[in-house]
């Protein structure tokens, strides 16, 4: 009796999706021409760590006090590591002893800010490539712009600036 019942819902849902297919002239040739574009700009991306993969493609966090950047303070410009994108200017870094490298701002227009699905935080991307950074909190005053852009040291590279000769 199972073995009849697990049958007919099998078929009945097989033919349901068929009964779903769209025809092969409709918007398949779209989707599939925007896949490519999509896979084709995806493959001038850095490749990415498995650690650097879980923060910048799953939106995880680095543990606080362990990146690489967090007391860097050469001049230079911090840089998205997925696409290479600038996103700060080392002059607006300071030390907020929070655990991650925190900026005051960000170069015009190189960072995305989303409300964060906990509903308190917001989340800040690349704008070029969508690389999950870290999150953006206003009103705690450590600088005159009242703003920290809390940032995954593993979301980052550091280009030091050329030194004149």
């Amino acid at each position: 009796m199972n073995y009849r019942l697990i049958t007919t819902i099998l078929i009945a849902v097989s033919l349901q999706a068929c009964s779903q297919q769209k025809p092969a002239n409709s918007t398949n040739k779209t989707i599939t021409k925007m896949d490519s574009t999509k896979s084709n700009k995806e493959s001038h991306y850095r490749k990415l760590t498995p650690a650097e993969e879980r923060v910048i493609v799953d939106k995880g966090t680095e543990a606080p006090y362990t990146g690489e950047y967090e007391h860097t303070t050469a001049a230079g410009t911090y840089v998205c590591k997925r696409c290479g994108a600038p996103l700060y200017k080392s002059t607006n870094k300071f030390d907020a002893n929070c655990g991650w490298p925190a900026f005051d701002d960000e170069i015009p227009g190189a960072v995305k800010r989303i409300p964060d699905p906990d509903g308190y935080r917001t989340e800040i991307e690349c704008a070029n490539c969508g690389a999950h950074l870290g999150h953006v909190f206003t009103g705690e005053g450590f600088t005159k712009t009242n703003t920290r852009h809390c940032v995954n040291s593993i979301s980052l590279l550091f280009v030091p600036d050329s030194t004149k000769k």
